[in-house]
């Protein structure tokens, strides 16, 4: 969905602008919720517009310069994504259960099981490379951190995998917005660049998809 229309607190843009010299701190604390207290909200589209920016001068980090702050930004948003979801995966050991009952209403909507059902077959089919798919796929990268902690998940190949998959989505995502973010239509257009990151974003499923339909056809044949 682009920008217009998206109500105000969901337009990249305007939560940006509105934080203002917290910008930054503001995003990262975005991701970690995202990431970690199961918050709908527009991740990719964030990462991207902060990059962008970035370039253009309206975030900076002291007197480090647009890639210094951009290295710093990275460094940043790469933390907290890790960190939102650790907190997920606890979350998810200690209180994941009671929120997937059903229920009605808008936090029924939120917490319907069949995103439990849905990631449990996302796990099963994409096993710890899932952690790391599942950075750049909306809503399954909001649960997959809860259903990692309700199934209790190793830890320790949990966090690596979490690791990974999160310096790759806010790194790569952010750089992204900045080098992007420098052309003048994607800066004129910038909801054109919002709807194309979610397309992008969808990438690596589709790759994923097409190599595993691959192994099948050739095991079929």
């Amino acid at each position: 969905m682009v920008p217009m229309l998206m109500p105000d607190w969901l337009d990249p843009e305007f939560i940006i602008n509105s934080l203002g010299n917290w910008a930054l701190w503001g995003v990262a604390f975005i991701v970690f919720a995202e990431c970690g207290l199961f918050s709908i909200l527009p991740g990719d589209s964030l990462l991207f517009t902060v990059g962008m920016f970035v370039a253009l001068g309206s975030i900076q980090f002291g007197d480090l310069g647009s890639l210094g702050t951009l290295a710093v930004a990275c460094v940043i948003l790469a933390i907290a994504a890790i960190l939102g979801n650790i907190s997920g995966y606890y979350l998810g050991r200690l209180i994941g259960p009671p929120l997937f009952k059903p229920r009605t209403g808008f936090w029924g909507r939120v917490f319907d099981p069949q995103w439990v059902d849905k990631t449990h077959v996302f796990l099963g089919k994409y096993g710890n490379r899932a952690l790391i798919l599942a950075r750049f796929v909306p809503f399954v990268r909001t649960f997959i951190t809860l259903i990692a902690g309700v199934g209790r998940m190793d830890f320790g190949k949990f966090i690596k995998y979490t690791a990974i998959g999160g310096v790759l989505w806010a790194c790569g995502v952010t750089s992204l917005g900045y080098f992007l973010g420098t052309i003048p239509f994607i800066h004129d257009h910038i909801e054109v660049a919002l709807v194309l990151i979610v397309f992008v974003s969808l990438i690596p499923m589709v790759v994923e998809y097409l190599i595993q339909k691959r192994k099948v056809d050739l095991i079929i044949d």
